[in-house]
């Protein structure tokens, strides 16, 4: 189980998915600690979260390690499977609403002033993106380039 989870395939251009997925949440979690107010903790506390101060603070934590986890290919199937649940409940619950103009499951939802399919499909670009960039990365591995390939698979003799 161990083997399938951190085995990768060989290709050079996963390097190319891993930078890009890597980066944004490296970044995002990084902002999290340098605009608390409009990045985590107030975000959180707008959006409607009990105890936002531990929750913006623990996805900043979460997005950092996983970000940096991608970005070198280490552990890149399970850092990938950790967004891809973190970005799922973003989308849940910060997203959706968008489309149905009013909160979901005690959350709210941001003002604007539209509330349809073209405000959703605008706000949801980047998570929908890092959603598909983790689901490649889940199922492809690091490639060639990773920590992952360096360490984890077994090379043929």
């Amino acid at each position: 189980m161990f083997n399938k989870l951190i085995a990768s395939d060989t290709s050079k251009t996963t390097l190319i998915i891993r930078i890009m997925v890597g980066a944004v949440f490296l970044s995002e979690g990084i902002q999290k600690f340098i605009y608390p107010a409009v990045r985590s903790v107030g975000r959180f506390d707008k959006i409607g979260f009990a105890h936002p101060e531990f929750w913006g603070y623990f996805v900043g934590v979460f997005e950092i390690v996983c970000g940096a986890a991608i970005l070198i290919g280490f552990l890149t199937r399970a850092a990938a499977l950790a967004m891809l649940v973190n970005m799922s409940v973003a989308i849940l619950i910060t997203k959706i609403p968008i489309l149905f103009g009013h909160g979901i499951l005690g959350f709210n939802v941001k003002h604007f002033d539209f509330y349809n399919f073209w405000s959703f499909a605008h706000e949801i670009r980047t998570d929908y993106a890092m959603w598909l960039g983790s689901l490649f990365l889940l199922i492809k591995g690091g490639g060639k380039w990773s920590f992952d390939n360096l360490f984890f698979t077994k090379r043929k003799r």
